[in-house]
């Protein structure tokens, strides 16, 4: 069973906590904000957790602001993550940070785009499965729950570029 704790660096649910997990990805159009939280949303509903899942378009096709809720835990009401309450808050654009830390609580993970050297990625578009790489090692699922879920939401031909940036996110967090 995967475990609650009310510390947010080691926070994921468990029968014994009622309060879900609260995940706000954000960034701008094109960078993969919505596929990130689909993934995150896969991971979850794979570990048989009750998952919801909510998003923000915005100005979305023309680069504007993007954000995803994802509310999981053994039983979630609703999709949008309540203001100030986010446990975890990751953004792909650096610019976002502003707009959307609101969302996060006291004591909340910012998990944003200035962690990750993109020029070390084999694909610079698979940033936001790097992030979720760093997000993974908050969150108690197993390694092959997330790189099921990432076969599962990506073609083909992008399975090696983004197995290849998870496992550099992961790595990250490891160092610190």
């Amino acid at each position: 069973m995967i475990s609650q704790s009310t510390n947010a660096a080691s926070s994921t649910p468990t029968s014994a906590s009622s309060r879900p997990t609260n995940v706000v990805v954000a960034g701008l159009g094109g960078q993969g904000v919505l596929k990130a939280s689909d993934i995150l949303a896969d991971v979850v509903f794979s570990s048989g957790l009750d998952v919801k899942k909510s998003e923000l378009h915005g100005m979305s096709q023309r680069g504007g602001s993007v954000s995803s809720d994802v509310r999981f835990g053994e039983r979630v009401f609703s999709p949008m993550v309540p203001e100030g309450e986010a446990d975890f808050l990751l953004v792909i654009a650096a610019d976002q940070v502003p707009v959307n830390e609101w969302a996060l609580r006291p004591g909340g993970v910012l998990i944003d785009a200035s962690m990750i050297d993109e020029s070390s990625l084999p694909n610079k578009k698979s940033i936001n499965v790097a992030l979720l790489g760093v997000l993974s090692r908050h969150l108690h699922f197993p390694v092959e729950a997330w790189t099921a879920a990432i076969g599962r939401n990506l073609p083909e031909k992008l399975h090696e570029a983004n197995l290849q940036a998870f496992s550099m996110g992961r790595a990250l967090e490891q160092k610190k």
